[in-house]
């Protein structure tokens, strides 16, 4: 309790309006000096940029999270082109100010305790597999449903040296909340962190999230006033030494995929806020970089993201069938459902990072790829002194992203519904060798695949991912890496077949039935990238030259020579 009352969140109110400020100032004068050193960058243009988004965005419908109605942005674009450089220094400012205030979060610690806990219990709710009645009578804690795992006792000792950037991957609107509660239960400090706006539409969601340090991002404002309020405000709580969270995806990942082009905006107020901090001589100045990946046995709104990814993607070769919103008794089935979920989240943390995508030690020193301790201050100097320079520094941002992406990667935790869809859908790509994707979900629906070939193929699967394990490029979770075969696939079906409207699976006498492709194609997203379907092809080619190598022997006659 000490820990987290010490913690910086908690002076985020009494310095609210001064931050406000700051971020105002900063943003106002940048663009002011950007406007002076490029005609491209005028405030008319910039100003002109904003009302043409902004009313092209109003045409479509506006919302009661619009602040200007279309009129005040169609007013703005007439009259900007004759108003002085102070009317439009003035305007800009408003608009500016309008934006922070907007933007900055609020923190009361009172609803700080209040919620941490209360939300062991929702969780629990959430992951426990035991129905109402039994969880009220059996309660089980919820550090006994998720993982947390990972380079915990380094990122604890770099709380304490320098400021703290979480970087998750992202695929449920429950993820800010899960990592706020493992951040909690692991002894980190609490972190302030960007929301979706639309999230703060819900009053109960909007009180927690208003009141635990979230501040508002929304998404359909695209304009450059917008994004350098953003930019602007986590740089300069990252000065303060506002330790953060945010998903450097942009938005939660449709596909399933693991991310792997990331928001570098965000990502580089972290070498901009540590450059400040620097030549401001500021205690602590170092900034952290903690990769972390939320791994899910089940994605609460997979339905509706995969379907988004394909309609996105195909474009007119995917057809949308049905809703899973349209029939009443699929929603009473998927409420039913979460309450027997049998699931057990992982969250890993990966090893921290400085802005520049090095590796950081316990004590805070940045290491080369050999491990010897550098000066990462040498890195910011310019003629002696350190310096911003934008090309340099969105080189480096560009390097520290890779390193992020590395790090999703070798920190994903395989489970067991991501094992099972993979075997499963490389089954039906291989009955369907000469469809394309969305007319292979379309036509594998209600394909029954036998469990002995089931089996073989996860032995096969299983062997690959241990290679990958031994090359420290994924995880596995226990009874992917350790459960006999036969119990890992009963389980994975178990679990993917007890959550969706339309169930995933479904276990047969005989074998597993595809109940819906477009989730099996989603869960085994999770494995794409790491290779392993040429691996597999490599590890084919052995057996087939083993093979025959044992048959010729059998012959009396020279074995082939193995590539």
């Amino acid at each position: 309790m000490e820990r987290a009352k010490n913690a910086k969140l908690f002076d985020f109110m009494d310095e609210r309006d001064n931050l406000i400020r700051e971020v105002t100032d900063r943003v106002v004068e940048r663009m002011r000096r950007q406007a002076n050193l490029s005609e491209d960058k005028a405030l008319e243009y910039v100003l002109n940029e904003a009302a043409y988004l902004e009313m092209r965005r109003l045409m479509s419908g506006s919302s009661k999270m619009d602040t200007r109605p279309y009129s005040y942005w169609h007013q703005l674009a007439r009259r900007v082109g004759k108003a002085t450089q102070a009317e439009k220094t003035q305007v800009l400012r408003e608009l500016v100010g309008e934006y922070t205030e907007d933007v900055a979060g609020k923190f009361t610690p009172q609803v700080f305790w209040f919620a941490t806990r209360v939300l062991p219990v929702g969780l629990s709710a959430l992951f426990n597999a035991q129905s109402v009645d039994s969880l009220f009578r059996n309660f089980r804690q919820l550090g006994e449903r998720i993982v947390i795992e990972g380079a915990l006792d380094r990122v604890r000792s770099l709380s304490v040296r320098g400021t703290l950037i979480v970087v998750p991957t992202h695929s449920s609107n429950l993820d800010s909340i899960l990592v706020g509660w493992a951040l909690e239960e692991s002894r980190l400090p609490p972190v302030t962190y960007g929301a979706g706006k639309n999230l703060f539409t819900n009053k109960l969601l909007s009180f927690f999230m208003h009141n635990l340090g979230a501040y508002k991002v929304d998404r359909r404002i695209t304009h450059g006033i917008y994004k350098e309020v953003l930019k602007a405000y986590s740089q300069v709580l990252l000065e303060r030494g506002y330790h953060q969270l945010f998903f450097p995806g942009g938005t939660r990942c449709r596909s399933n995929v693991v991310e792997h082009h990331l928001k570098l905006g965000l990502l580089g107020t972290a070498l901009t806020a540590y450059t400040q901090n620097v030549i401001n001589k500021r205690p602590h100045p170092k900034i952290f970089i903690v990769p972390l990946t939320i791994n899910n046995q089940l994605v609460l709104e997979g339905e509706t993201l995969i379907s988004e990814h394909l309609r996105i993607d195909g474009g007119a070769r995917y057809i949308i069938e049905d809703d899973e919103f349209s029939d009443l008794s699929k929603i009473a089935l998927f409420t039913m459902n979460t309450m027997n979920l049998e699931s057990t989240p992982h969250l890993r943390f990966g090893d921290p990072l400085d802005p520049f995508g090095n590796l950081v030690n316990a004590e805070g020193e940045s290491l080369d790829p050999r491990g010897r301790v550098i000066d990462i201050e040498r890195y910011l100097w310019v003629d002696g002194e350190p310096r911003p320079d934008p090309a340099r520094d969105a080189e480096y941002t560009r390097q520290c992203g890779d390193a992020v992406v590395k790090a999703f990667r070798q920190h994903t935790v395989i489970l067991s519904t991501a094992f099972l869809s993979f075997v499963l859908f490389r089954y039906l790509q291989g009955l369907y060798p000469d469809l394309d994707l969305y007319r292979l979900l379309r036509v594998s629906k209600g394909e029954l695949i036998p469990f002995e070939v089931l089996y073989h193929r996860a032995e096969q699967l299983r062997a690959i991912l241990t290679k990958l394990v031994e090359q420290n490029k994924v995880h596995l979770a226990p009874e992917v890496a350790e459960a006999p075969i036969p119990e890992l696939v009963e389980r994975g079906a178990r679990v993917l077949g007890a959550y969706h409207t339309v169930k995933v699976v479904e276990l047969r006498t005989n074998g597993i039935e595809i109940g819906n492709p477009n989730l099996v194609f989603f869960y085994a997203n999770r494995l794409a990238g790491y290779g392993i379907e040429a691996m597999a092809e490599v590890e084919a080619q052995r057996l087939d030259v083993e093979a025959q190598h044992l048959e010729v022997e059998a012959q009396g006659i020279d074995a082939p020579e193995q590539p």
